[in-house]
Order: C-alpha cells, then structure tokens, then sequence
C-alpha cells in the first residue's frame, strides 16, 4: 500500500514485542503524510538480526499537537512529525476529521 502526500491517515493501535520506532502518543491518532522516504528494512527485523527481513516505504507524517494532546496549550498551527513505516499507517480518509 502507498501514500501520496497530503493524505490523511491514521497510525495503527497494536503492540509489538521488541522495537518498533512508533510512539505510543501517535498511535490511533490521525495525521497527514507530509513526504515519503524510500524503503527500508523494518525494524521490527533489524532489531533480531533478520537483515534479509521485510522491506517497507518509511513515510513522514505530521500531526496537530492539539490532535495528539487536546489538553494542552500549544499555539494552533503547532505540529510534530514523525518518520513512520507504511505498515502501521492506514487511510483515514472515511475517517471524520476531528
């Protein structure tokens, strides 16, 4: 699955064993795809030694600090991005926009 910039899309809710480079903080949480890198080896393999693992488009999101922490009092406008593999990232475009 690919994302074209500007997309929304919404960070998986699921536990991993071992590493997986995704905050919980973002997970469920709804951004925009702000670039895309190329491929990578996922971590989720790199961190046991599979170095002929699986292979995934790492893709830079963005999200509103205010979608992430509605309680705090950050400047609208305010946004965090984070580099994220495409198999935690799903559409979000049936999703409402909140």
């Amino acid at each position: 699955m690919s994302f074209q910039i500007g997309e929304r899309v919404r960070v998986l809710r699921k536990r991993t064993i071992g590493h997986s480079r995704v905050p919980a903080y973002v997970r469920g949480a709804i951004g925009r795809v702000e670039r895309t890198l190329r491929e990578f080896l996922i971590p989720e393999d790199d961190a046991f030694g599979r170095r002929d693992g699986r292979r995934r488009t790492l893709y830079r999101v963005r999200f509103a600090t205010s979608a992430l922490w509605p309680e705090s009092r950050t400047p609208a406008g305010d946004e965090v991005q984070i580099e994220i593999y495409e198999h935690w990232l799903e559409r979000a475009e049936d999703l409402p926009s909140g």
